[in-house]
């Protein structure tokens, strides 16, 4: 059998987009988990608590698994650089699905990708759902800490073990 070029295009054309739209039509709709406004609220509330009973005065954003803000507090003298940090931390936790402090070791010494709202700076905690993520936390404010956690990590825990009975692992 022979096609001009024309023909052998289109039919290309053809066979492609009946495939998409039969591999799209099985797909239905997806279920997801999220996390509730509420749930958000509270994480942020015990985080911001954790830090303040061990003096550190700390912003705190909680994400969706999008990376969209469902939540965000700023304690009364935590620096303004805290706002932003907060965000990227939790923003690199949820898109990584990973703590923005492993990502930063991760990447070494090379600079982060070129992806905005991303920080390689420890104090993101991605929030699971099972092996789900369904959203994460970033706190920015604290001091360093030592080796076995950031004490931005240990407040962020501290938050998502304040909901984790609700998290329908």
């Amino acid at each position: 059998m022979m096609y001009s070029r024309f023909g052998l295009i289109s039919l290309c054309l053809v066979a492609f987009f009946t495939a998409s739209g039969a591999a799209a039509q099985g797909q239905g709709l997806v279920a997801q988990k999220m996390l509730s406004a509420d749930m958000s609220l509270d994480l942020a509330e015990a985080a911001l608590k954790d830090c303040r009973a061990k003096g550190f005065s700390v912003s705190v954003t909680v994400v969706n698994a999008d990376g969209l803000i469902k939540a965000f507090v700023r304690d009364d003298s935590a620096g303004p650089h805290t706002i932003g940090l907060s965000q990227k931390k939790a923003f690199t936790a949820a898109s990584q699905k990973n703590l923005s402090g492993a990502v930063a070791i991760q990447w070494g010494d090379r600079p982060p990708p070129a992806i905005d709202g991303i920080v390689a700076l420890a104090g993101g905690v991605p929030i699971r759902a099972g092996d789900e993520v369904i959203g994460a936390v970033g706190i920015s404010g604290a001091p360093a800490g030592d080796p076995a956690g950031t004490n931005d990590e240990i407040c962020a825990n501290a938050g998502i073990a304040s909901i984790e009975n609700r998290l329908g692992k």
